[in-house]
């Protein structure tokens, strides 16, 4: 991700939360001056019943097809109105190619960073969505992505950070990855855990203090001694305790079988989140 953030793309559905997730997108856009495109993908009715035509004949797919232009209408409509509320510039795309997920991924590509949102099993258009649609896509296309809890965010994002840290890849892209947000930062905490995480020491040519230094960047060292508990949930409750509107974590995983696999503190967070997370694998 470039040290400046100029175009971020934020997935769109016919679900409730797709409107606080673009309202986050606009909320980021006004404060790293960046520009959004909203992508409505959501799998069409002959794909999420690809038997039903054969059994209710045209009538049954003209039903199907009805369905599929109210959830894009109603999408539409949420896009329309967060623009003209938030003044910010904003584009408007939408597909229906098969599967979402790799199209999404795709177009990923070429955005600085993806604003996605948490599944809400309770929504009942979150079928258009597959399951694991986020962490498909986080997986897929190696770009840094805000996931945003289905209840929505809060006012500001990124006045107060805490960075999930150990020393992997993965972390490490993830804390480049959120430069922007950490440079606006009024409070950033740094987050690590178990024995082999011990606080910065001198004597390295290279560490976390000297990077985020080089960056403009301050912060304090949260260390917590041992893994007592789950990981995910270690960090959902530090982030609470410090009062942080953003968290940023690496995204642990692996293919197997064409099956993505998440980590376990991934799945934890992705499943129970309270606040916006930067997430990247």
């Amino acid at each position: 991700m470039p040290a400046d953030l100029r175009q971020i793309l934020v997935h769109l559905d016919p679900t409730l939360a797709a409107a606080r997730r673009l309202a986050a997108a606009n909320t980021v856009a006004k404060n790293l001056r960046a520009s959004v495109t909203a992508l409505y993908a959501a799998t069409p009715g002959f794909a999420e019943l690809p038997y039903a035509p054969a059994i209710g004949g045209p009538g049954l797919s003209a039903s199907l097809a009805e369905i599929d232009e109210r959830r894009r209408s109603q999408a539409r409509k949420v896009f329309d109105e967060a623009r003209r509320a938030s003044g910010t510039e904003a584009a408007w795309a939408q597909t229906s190619r098969v599967p979402i997920t790799e199209t999404f991924a795709q177009q990923a590509l070429f955005a600085d960073l993806l604003v996605l949102g948490q599944r809400d099993p309770a929504d009942e258009d979150a079928a258009s969505v597959p399951a694991d649609f986020v962490e498909s896509v986080l997986l897929a296309c190696g770009r840094p992505a805000l996931v945003v809890p289905h209840i929505g965010a809060p006012a500001a994002i990124g006045s107060t950070v805490a960075i999930a840290w150990k020393e992997t890849p993965e972390a490490a892209r993830a804390v480049t990855a959120a430069l922007p947000f950490l440079r606006q930062a009024k409070r950033v905490h740094v987050l690590s855990w178990g024995e082999e995480t011990p606080a910065p020491v001198g004597g390295q040519p290279l560490d976390l203090e000297r990077y985020l230094g080089a960056h403009g960047v301050r912060f304090t060292w949260d260390r917590a001694g041992a893994e007592r508990q789950q990981i995910g949930e270690l960090l959902l409750s530090r982030a609470f305790d410090l009062g942080a509107d953003l968290l940023v974590m690496g995204c642990y995983g692996h293919s197997r079988a064409r099956e993505w696999i998440l980590g376990g503190a991934s799945r934890t967070i992705l499943q129970s989140m309270t606040l916006p997370v930067l997430m990247m694998h």
